[in-house]
């Protein structure tokens, strides 16, 4: 069961531009593990604006935007065949576990003008159940039988 889905879109070069005019900006916004992969990438400003784009498609997902978290409370980290996954720290971890989120999916594409992100938010399998019967005792009698 899908807990929310978001995607984002941003121009590269907006990130180039915002790196130039303020150096201390990625170390605020990313890990140091986030930065080594942006390194061994040569910083190039595709991968940077990527990365941005897949934290901002995970809090729309979780439905919060960045008002209760921090950048770095959201990492996205890349698996060794390359394959981007979501790792959340602090209160981003917090609010997944208080709210029956389970698994967040991510996607990540870019062209030479923009990088794109799309994030998918899973109901726990815990609390995917305790949904299902709510909705049920919640449903009026036709729905119930609609739904056997």
């Amino acid at each position: 069961m899908i807990f929310g889905i978001g995607t984002d879109i941003i121009e590269i070069k907006r990130i180039k531009k915002a790196i130039v005019r303020n150096p201390k900006l990625l170390s605020r916004l990313f890990t140091e593990q986030e930065l080594d992969y942006y390194k061994k990438r040569n910083m190039n400003a595709q991968h940077i604006a990527g990365g941005f784009s897949a934290k901002e498609a995970v809090l729309k997902a979780l439905g919060t935007g960045l008002g209760p978290f921090r950048w770095k409370d959201i990492e996205i980290l890349r698996l060794n065949a390359g394959k981007p996954m979501v790792k959340l720290n602090s209160k981003a971890k917090q609010y997944v576990s208080e709210n029956g989120i389970g698994d967040i999916h991510i996607t990540i594409s870019h062209s030479k003008d923009y990088a794109t992100a799309t994030a998918i938010a899973e109901v726990s399998l815990e609390r995917e159940g305790m949904v299902i019967e709510d909705l049920l005792l919640q449903a009026d009698e036709e729905v119930r039988r609609n739904i056997h």
